[in-house]
């Protein structure tokens, strides 16, 4: 079996990758297993609880819960969700 070519040179810059080199790598492989969890697939919802839309938020709102760290979203659905519960609708 031949083998194949480094895929830096002597310099330690990575050479210009064939499509046999792209085939033969194994991009999951080269990640930490924390990153390939969090990329890892994830099936279809059996029950589908949210639902995708674009909203514009002011810049202050956005940037104060993505200071909060991973799950910023999640915190900005719960907000809401307590606003709906202090805010009985009139319909």
């Amino acid at each position: 079996m031949p083998r194949s070519k480094p895929l830096v040179d002597s310099t330690g810059e990575v050479r210009n990758l064939t499509i046999k080199d792209l085939r033969a790598l194994e991009p999951m492989q080269a990640l930490p297993a924390s990153l390939r969890r969090k990329i890892g697939t994830r099936g279809p919802q059996k029950a589908p609880t949210k639902e995708r839309i674009t909203i514009r938020l002011s810049r202050d709102v956005v940037e104060r819960f993505r200071a909060t760290g991973e799950g910023w979203q999640t915190r900005v659905d719960a907000a809401l969700q307590d606003w709906l519960k202090r805010h009985k609708s009139a319909a």
